[in-house]
């Protein structure tokens, strides 16, 4: 249960669910992520958007690119030259945002896709409309999210909304995208997750939150499943021939609009998460794991990468603490063929 874990009472710490949760991510080990027995190299933990490689001529989709991290995302990636496809929900936030970034970056190639990741026949007809448009797709970045929103709602599809919007949507969009990404040659596929994982866990018996619905317990499962797949993706990548690079990236807690969305300013969460606000990462700061991970000559198949500071709450950029649950490769296998079959979306078979 969430509220059974609780950090001590050393003076300056807060006591709420958020810091309770990150706190746990430095009792875990730090396996190496995709099963294998190798470890993974850290990176430079000075890299920032200076060090970006040039990313001319490349084709990247970021998803919930109006806002927040997803919107930094998309300028950076811009600004390096790249084409980015903003994927959203309201097409006149997509304006907005391709209009700011514009203003910053006049260079910018960018253009909007209407995706609602709670939709599945959304999630395809975007894949659909790129698949006939776009000559690849060098880099997805599966960046939108909704937090523990205090009722239970379902998505178009029936699935509980939050292991729809993080976790489903993006699955079934990575599959979609899945041969414009095999025309690349160096694609990869970034899924976001979140402090949260260390505080959650796959109930296989519950997935949709049917028998007992705890918004934040919810909201964990749901980035853990985002965790798994990424692992997954990466082993299955490298057993079926795809050729994709799969990673993951947390932000620690950056200020965005996640929580007012979610459980709101005024609820304990929010209050607590409010009081430290100017010491939390800003939107940028915590793009900057997702982007090593998109553009990095060194970054690593594999990887999970994210602020190294107290908690993994902020701090420079590096190896972030993988949870065991997420390393556990039968049931992130188990996951992905429930996934197949609740989607009705599988993967291609194995490359002869």
């Amino acid at each position: 249960m969430i509220d059974t874990l609780r950090m001590d009472d050393t003076p300056g710490r807060r006591r709420g669910w958020l810091s309770r949760f990150a706190a746990l991510g430095v009792l875990v080990s730090c396996a190496f992520a995709a099963g294998g027995a190798l470890a993974q190299s850290a990176p430079d933990p000075d890299w920032s958007l200076a060090d970006m490689p040039a990313q001319n001529g490349r084709i990247f989709l970021v998803t919930g690119g109006t806002s927040g991290m997803g919107y930094e995302d998309a300028k950076a990636l811009a600004a390096a030259g790249a084409q980015v496809v903003i994927a959203a929900r309201n097409p006149q936030r997509g304006e907005e945002a391709i209009a700011r970034i514009k203003q910053e970056v006049p260079e910018a190639q960018l253009q909007f896709e209407a995706l609602d990741l709670a939709n599945l026949d959304s999630v395809r007809a975007l894949g659909e409309r790129l698949n006939a448009t776009l000559p690849r797709l060098d880099g997805l970045v599966n960046n939108a999210a909704i937090m523990a929103p205090a009722e239970r709602a379902t998505s178009a599809d029936g699935l509980e909304m939050q292991f729809a919007t993080n976790y489903v949507g993006h699955f079934v969009l990575t599959a979609e995208l899945l041969p414009l990404l095999r025309e690349s040659d160096a694609p990869r596929v970034v899924t976001l997750s979140s402090i949260a994982v260390h505080r959650g866990s796959i109930n296989f018996d519950d997935l949709q939150s049917t028998q007992a619905y705890d918004p934040y317990a919810a909201y964990a499962q749901s980035k853990l499943a985002g965790l798994m797949f990424a692992f997954e993706l990466q082993r299955r990548s490298e057993s079926e021939g795809w050729g994709i690079q799969s990673m993951a990236a947390h932000p620690g807690v950056a200020v965005t609009e996640l929580i007012e969305r979610g459980p709101g300013f005024d609820s304990e969460f929010g209050r607590n998460w409010s009081e430290d606000r100017e010491s939390y990462h800003s939107a940028a700061q915590g793009a900057l794991p997702t982007l090593y991970a998109a553009t990095a000559p060194d970054a690593q198949a594999g990887a999970y990468y994210g602020p190294t500071g107290e908690n993994e709450q902020r701090g420079p950029l590096g190896l972030a603490t993988v949870p065991s649950a997420a390393g556990d490769a039968e049931a992130a296998a188990r996951l992905w063929t429930i996934t197949e079959e609740i989607s009705g979306t599988g993967f291609p078979p194995r490359v002869r």
